[in-house]
């Protein structure tokens, strides 16, 4: 079989990772259209990741975020998002490069992306956590999803009602009345 010189591969995902780009950059100039929210997963040792020392070591491999009612001061560049999130009542500001993006899930009209990634592992520590980034060889990278018109099981979650004033609507928030977590893994095709 002959080898690809281009990396048709890469293509692709540096073009759907424009997609997450797009879209988060609308919804920070205009807001959530409809019922349109996202789970966002990320490798947190990745290059660029800045999450607090808390959250890595509650999180010190992947992490997955919900984009929904509670977050703030969305940002979006060509290289990266930052958003404010409340993880158990405690406000922390995420800067997550989409390089670091591993998945990517819209339940509302069932929208799945999911990318190759590079693991990496921290070496060293500073006051910021992070002081130089070592690669990983990864194993059992997940491949490519495309989107599919094939519809998928709905994501079954129980959710309670919310209390007054809380801002949870993260995986790592800690409160389990007001936030369902869902596995990006239980949407991915077996091999």
């Amino acid at each position: 079989m002959p080898q690809d010189m281009i990396r048709y591969d890469i293509l692709a995902q540096e073009a759907l990772r424009g997609v997450i780009r797009k879209v988060l950059g609308e919804v920070a100039k205009a807001g959530l259209p409809g019922n349109h929210h996202f789970f966002v997963t990320f490798l947190t040792g990745a290059a660029g990741v800045r999450i607090s020392s808390r959250l890595h070591e509650k999180y010190p491999e992947q992490m997955t975020i919900v984009l929904q009612h509670q977050f703030w001061d969305l940002q979006v560049t060509d290289v990266l998002f930052e958003v404010g999130l409340s993880f158990g009542d405690v406000p922390e500001r995420l800067v997550v490069p989409f390089s670091a993006i591993r998945g990517f899930y819209d339940p509302s009209v069932n929208f799945e992306l999911e990318f190759d990634v590079e693991v990496e592992e921290t070496v060293g520590d500073n006051d910021q956590g992070i002081t130089s980034i070592a690669p990983v060889p990864q194993t059992d990278k997940p491949k490519l999803a495309t989107p599919s018109a094939k519809p998928k099981p709905p994501v079954k979650t129980v959710k309670k009602p919310a209390k007054a004033g809380d801002k949870s609507d993260t995986e790592g928030s800690g409160d389990k009345a007001t936030a369902s977590v869902v596995s990006l893994d239980s949407f991915r095709k077996k091999k």
